[in-house]
């Protein structure tokens, strides 16, 4: 009697016959049929099993069966070598293989003890003193090679600031307003109010049904901002309270990459600090504000770095018509957060807040650096598709290699100045073009 097993609610039953040898079942069946079984000879069991190789690359050293011609000596040995050259093959791609994967492991170890190393410099160091250490060359390399994730947040919000002193208290009410408005409009689809500081209602109604649709297409591959999601009402909240603090702005498309990236790294109140501040800086206003006359002039001193940097692509695209509307845009709009791979657009993020608004226009030379010789093979369509969406397998080392080697000057002009010119140019150029004082 054999012991009884266990299963997953209790104990099986005993079985109550052991099994059977194979014997005994041959035994059993002749004496119930009356039949004998009959091996078969030798011979012919061989022919069966005389061809049997290991493996489909060990059949070239195998006989050929008893009713074919047997192989030549010269055909033995060329199948003999052709059979060494796989394996000496395979060991080879086996062995590449292998350096690669310690490769890989060697680099992540060693940035696991970059960023932990770090981490100590920034949490010790830096933080504690941050007036004074944070425009020095030592903070600002270190900068350079990204933030650790568990200070980026931290940093970020140090370094964009809060010009605009707004308060966790102050994040509240604007909340519990957009509460009332969206509860409002669950209840009778439309407002009572006629104007509110600048914004009219159906301003609002637009925006508040552009958050929620907007939301459900932010980062929808980490599945954290559509409904259901951890992150879904916290983005909402932040995008809500912001339509109400900002009426005269609104909700813009692209704002929810930007808060989302906020999110993660900040605590509900700070995300919204910091992205009111980031969306007032004189950059993200013009393009959040759709102030034409300003993107013009953005997209104006970005060209003049373009053809410093890059002139054979500049023409390509001159050749074309093709201007950096076409492609700058939605970087600026989302701040890379929707063309880049997350990981490599917070790495963009750590740099912005380091230089400003110069290392976003910066990036997208820097993107275009990268892809130069495959954009200078494309017509107008496939750069415009190209540029809309960027390979996935673009890397942090390859992309910062060539951001860094953008050179941010014309003529001895730095980004600053070049676009301060622009502006006193256009001013000038008002000026001819008023009409005359009537004496």
């Amino acid at each position: 009697q054999s012991a009884p097993g266990w299963k997953l609610f209790g104990k099986v039953p005993p079985r109550e016959n052991l099994p059977k040898d194979s014997k005994i079942i041959q035994q059993e069946y002749e004496a119930r049929t009356g039949r004998m079984y009959k091996p078969p000879p030798p011979s012919a069991r061989r022919k069966n099993i005389e061809f049997e190789p290991l493996s489909t690359t060990a059949l070239i050293l195998e006989d050929r069966p008893a009713n074919l011609p047997a192989k030549s000596v010269e055909e033995a040995l060329r199948h003999r070598q052709e059979y060494d050259e796989m394996v000496a093959e395979a060991k080879k791609r086996e062995i590449k293989e292998a350096h690669k994967r310690k490769k890989i492991m060697r680099e992540r170890f060693k940035q696991e003890e970059n960023i932990a190393s770090a981490m100590v410099i920034w949490v010790n160091e830096i933080l504690p003193n941050w007036e004074g250490m944070r425009a020095t060359r030592r903070v600002r390399e270190l900068w350079w090679q990204g933030l650790p994730p568990s200070v980026r947040g931290k940093v970020w919000s140090l370094a964009v600031g809060n010009e605009l002193n707004i308060t966790p208290e102050l994040y509240e009410i604007f909340l519990s307003r957009a509460k009332e408005r969206w509860k409002s409009f669950s209840e009778t689809g439309s407002e009572n109010d006629i104007e509110d500081a600048g914004a009219s209602v159906a301003d609002r109604e637009a925006s508040l049904e552009l958050i929620k649709l907007d939301i459900s297409r932010t980062f929808p591959s980490l599945y954290i901002f559509q409904k259901g999601g951890p992150y879904h009402d916290l983005l909402h909240s932040v995008l809500g309270a912001y339509t109400c603090y900002r009426p005269d702005v609104g909700y813009v498309q692209g704002m929810s990459f930007i808060a989302a990236v906020l999110i993660l790294n900040l605590e509900e109140a700070d995300a919204f600090i910091a992205f009111a501040n980031l969306l007032n800086k004189p950059c993200q206003l013009a393009f959040f504000r759709v102030d034409h006359s300003m993107m013009l002039k953005y997209f104006a001193a970005f060209e003049v770095f373009f053809e410093e940097n890059l002139p054979k692509l500049f023409l390509h695209f001159k050749s074309y018509s093709l201007t950096p509307d076409i492609y700058l845009i939605d970087w600026i709009f989302t701040l890379y957060s929707k063309s880049l791979p997350l990981d490599l657009a917070c790495r963009v993020w750590d740099v912005f807040c380091r230089d400003g608004e110069e290392f976003l226009f910066r990036t997208g030379l820097g993107i275009l650096r990268l892809y130069e010789d495959i954009l200078l093979q494309m017509d107008f369509i496939h750069i415009a598709q190209f540029l809309t969406k960027l390979p996935e397998d673009i890397t942090s080392e390859k992309l910062f290699s060539c951001i860094a080697a953008i050179q941010m000057q014309n003529s001895n002009k730095k980004w600053a100045q070049v676009f301060a010119s622009l502006m006193k140019d256009n001013k000038e150029g008002d000026k001819n073009h008023s009409p005359a004082p009537k004496s």
